[in-house]
């Protein structure tokens, strides 16, 4: 069943690591793997987890400064190796991600990716999970400049004749929180990636949601909520 009212939102915009899929302890154990084998550093978790969202050499870079660019290079091969191939610790899509997508899309909202996945990594991973059906457009890092720029959303909302009031940002780090912000959308946070609902907060996000299926009674609620008030209005 379709919806029956005007949605106060019409483009929906993922992050995906963190968001979509419980990805973050294969990137963090990824992001250890790398420093330990090309540096010889111990990289902290928290440390790892605070780069997640960035493009792979904007985070290689933030977590290891004194690197040339050689090194970096290296790194960032080590990292993409192991998470893309050697690494045991799964990626599983969160409980009812499917079934949340194939409503929205059946609701008629337009839904699009902004990563800080590499092509590979993001076409790897909607290919396993056979999720490639239910998005208009995605972009990754390296084809823009990395979150929390906001050249993603603004190339997205470009290519889909979108304005930034209809689009709404979903993400799990201060990193999709300050792109939406500075492209002029709205965002919502969810709790079950990097950062907590006191850190996301801090971004004034409309909500943090504790689970990424919750975005669709958060849409249903605004949605007859606006609907209800042009009603009253006699709109």
């Amino acid at each position: 069943m379709t919806r029956k009212y005007e949605a106060r939102f019409k483009l929906l915009v993922f992050d995906w690591d963190g968001t979509l899929i419980d990805s973050i302890e294969r990137i963090v154990a990824s992001l250890q793997y790398a420093s330990r084998e090309v540096c010889g550093i111990h990289l902290g978790e928290d440390k790892a987890r605070s780069v997640i969202g960035l493009g792979l050499h904007e985070a290689i870079e933030h977590l290891h400064p004194e690197l040339d660019a050689v090194k970096v290079e290296a790194l960032a091969d080590a990292y993409r190796q192991n998470f893309l191939y050697d690494s045991k610790v799964p990626e599983l899509l969160f409980n009812g991600v499917e079934d949340m997508l194939k409503q929205l899309v059946t609701d008629e909202y337009t839904l699009a990716i902004a990563t800080g996945k590499s092509r590979t990594g993001l076409d790897r991973a909607m290919q396993m999970h056979k999720l490639g059906r239910y998005f208009a457009t995605t972009r990754c890092a390296g084809e823009n400049r990395s979150k929390p720029h906001p050249e993603m959303l603004n190339s997205i909302l470009h290519q889909l004749d979108t304005r930034a009031s209809d689009t709404l940002m979903i993400g799990d780090s201060g990193h999709d929180m300050l792109m939406a912000a500075h492209a002029g959308v709205n965002a919502i946070g969810v709790t079950h990636g990097v950062e907590d609902a006191e850190s996301l907060m801090t971004y004034k996000p409309l909500a943090c949601l504790d689970d990424i299926t919750d975005l669709y009674e958060f849409l249903s609620h605004n949605n007859q909520h606006s609907f209800n008030k042009q009603e009253a209005s006699g709109q």
